[in-house]
């Protein structure tokens, strides 16, 4: 069994976790998250404490097992805490603002881009800055990285919407040859 698969996941005394055979339910103070568990590995749960095992010693479920965990640690994180991503905009006359529940980018293109949020996100825009928060790790990434890509960050100028406290590696421009 892979490292990260073997340590147990604490519990925390508001969050409820439910284990319906490869289902896990889990239930906190922010919302509820469910996921299915793969075939070839188990969950139990034994003094406020989830341990992951694999049914079967093969190479594939020990990697598997280590991934699992992880996501079953997401889960409880997640409705506990949740999860929030920021991006900043960097650029001469890149704008977002909230027109209702829709996301407007202003990012250079002859048209201001529309983004509608999924239900499990909430996008909230201040100071030139975006913020994507919800419980699902994986979707408030997904989201981000879409918001991301309607302008990603390019090498010459560093113009673009990037990841808050991302490094843009900077390219040196074209230069000018003498010719004697």
């Amino acid at each position: 069994m892979s490292r990260t698969g073997k340590k147990p996941i604490k519990i925390p005394e508001a969050v409820t976790v439910d284990i319906d055979g490869r289902a896990v339910n889990v239930k906190g103070p922010k919302g509820e998250l469910k996921r299915k568990i793969r075939p070839e590995i188990g969950v139990k749960k034994e003094e406020g404490e989830l341990k992951v095992f694999i049914s079967k010693e093969d190479k594939k479920s020990k990697a598997f097992s280590g991934l699992e965990r992880s996501l079953l640690s997401n889960m409880i994180t997640g409705v506990t805490d949740g999860f929030e991503k920021v991006l900043e905009l960097h650029g001469v006359g890149y704008r977002a603002r909230m027109e209702g529940q829709t996301l407007v980018v202003e990012a250079g293109f002859s048209h201001p881009v529309k983004m509608d949020p999924p239900e499990d996100a909430e996008i909230a825009v201040e100071e030139g800055k975006i913020k994507v928060s919800g419980i699902e790790k994986e979707r408030v990434g997904q989201v981000a990285a879409k918001i991301r890509a309607i302008r990603p960050p390019e090498p010459y100028k560093g113009k673009g919407i990037r990841y808050e406290g991302e490094e843009i590696v900077r390219k040196e421009g074209k230069k000018a040859i003498s010719t004697e």
